[in-house]
C-alpha cells in the first residue's frame, strides 16, 4: 500500500469516525455514567468492533455475507432486537445513567465494554461503510504491512477519537452538567438507539 493510499485511508477513517451518531451517544452515556474511565473502556470497545469490520472486509467475508441474505438478515434482525432492546432499557431508565446516579452508583467496566461492542458491530451504517469503502484499499493491500494497516488504521483511529470525546467530557467543568441533564441523556439515547433497530429491519 502506498503512502498516499494510505492517507485517504486515514481521511475516510477519521471522517467516519466523527460522524455524529449513537456511537456518541453510547460513548456520551457511559462517560456520564462511570467517568473517564468507563467512557474511554466503552471507546476502546467500539474499536474493535470497527477493527472486527475491516478485518471481515479485508478476508472478503462481507461480500459472502451480502450474497447469503437469510444468514445476513438473521445476523441483522438478532443486532436490531438488541439494539431495540438497549434502547428501551434507556428510555425506561431502568438501570440507566440517570438512575444509577441517583443511587450513588457507577456503571461497571464490562457493561461500557459490551455496550461500545455491540453500538459498532449492529450499526448497519458501520457495515455500508465498509462495504462501500474499503473494497478499493483492500485492492491496495498487497502485502502483510498493507493488511495490516486495514485493520489497525480504522481501528487506532476510531479509538483515539472516542477517547478524546471522553476525556473532554469527563473534565470537571463539563461532567457535573452532564450528570444534571442524565435523564434527558438516557431518553435521547433510548430514543437514538430504537431509531436505529427500526432502521436496521426496514432495510433489510
Amino acid at each position: 500500500m502506498s503512502f498516499s493510499a494510505w492517507l485517504s485511508l486515514l481521511a475516510i477513517c477519521c471522517l467516519g469516525a466523527m460522524s455524529p451518531g449513537p456511537s456518541l451517544a453510547m460513548v456520551v452515556r457511559h462517560t456520564l455514567g462511570g467517568g473517564r474511565a468507563k467512557g474511554i473502556i466503552c471507546a476502546w470497545a467500539h474499536s474493535i468492533g470497527i477493527g472486527i469490520y475491516a478485518l471481515v472486509t479485508l478476508l472478503g467475508l462481507a461480500v459472502l455475507l451480502k450474497q447469503a441474505p437469510m444468514l445476513f438478515n438473521a445476523i441483522a434482525i438478532i443486532g436490531a432486537l438488541y439494539l431495540a432492546w438497549m434502547g428501551v432499557q434507556a428510555l425506561r431508565s431502568k438501570g440507566g445513567m440517570s438512575e444509577k446516579l441517583a443511587a450513588g452508583k457507577s456503571t461497571d467496566a464490562y457493561t461500557a465494554a459490551r455496550d461500545g461492542l455491540a453500538i459498532s458491530l449492529f450499526n448497519p451504517k458501520i457495515m455500508l461503510f465498509f462495504l462501500a469503502l474499503f473494497s478499493q484499499f483492500v485492492l491496495a493491500a498487497d502485502s502483510l504491512v498493507g493488511q495490516s494497516l486495514i485493520v489497525l488504521t480504522p481501528l487506532i483511529v476510531d479509538g483515539l477519537w472516542y477517547t478524546i470525546i471522553a476525556l473532554l467530557l469527563s473534565h470537571q467543568s463539563v461532567l457535573p452538567k452532564l450528570k444534571q441533564k442524565a435523564a434527558l441523556i438516557d431518553k435521547l439515547s433510548g430514543v437514538v438507539l430504537i431509531l436505529l433497530a427500526i432502521r436496521v429491519v426496514v432495510t433489510i
